[in-house]
């Protein structure tokens, strides 16, 4: 793959304000046919990813803690007890993107080459990376554009 990351880069990525609700997120991500998005803040600048797993997560509390398996079974029930009655409650206020969004933002070079991007997704178990020029994003690669790389249209 002899192909640089701005080749096959989607360009004009679409971000979201972190403070709209997760409720706003998914009906952005649906109306746009996407799974995430870059989570920005009041001046522009990227502080987050959020993506359609991160609602799920949150909404079902998939990842109860690593130290509730140290748990018996009765307090495992009491534990998830308590997390229903919090999600609850939560539910009572309004969830902004910037609480479910990941901090952490993976990027590469548009002169990276395909394969270094390829295997930085693969190391980081990345659905999207975006794409940088100047620590400015001018684009993102997703596992659907290196798919398109493999498979001929």
């Amino acid at each position: 793959m002899d192909k640089l990351a701005r080749e096959i880069m989607t360009p004009h990525v679409k971000s979201v304000p972190e403070s709209w609700t997760i409720q706003q997120f998914a009906r952005f991500c649906s109306d746009n046919e996407i799974s995430g998005s870059p989570v920005v803040d009041a001046s522009g600048d990227i502080v987050g990813i959020a993506t359609l797993k991160d609602i799920a997560d949150f909404h079902f509390n998939a990842n109860p803690s690593e130290a509730e398996s140290q748990l018996t079974e009765e307090e495992q029930r009491e534990a998830r007890k308590l997390r229903m009655f919090l999600f609850e409650e939560m539910q009572k206020m309004p969830v902004e993107v910037r609480d479910i969004m990941s901090p952490i933002v993976f990027s590469v070079d548009e002169e990276s080459p395909i394969g270094d991007v390829a295997q930085q997704m693969m190391d980081e178990h990345l659905h999207r990376i975006f794409v940088t020029r100047d620590n400015k994003v001018t684009g993102i690669i997703t596992t659907y554009d290196l798919l398109k790389l493999i498979v001929p249209s």
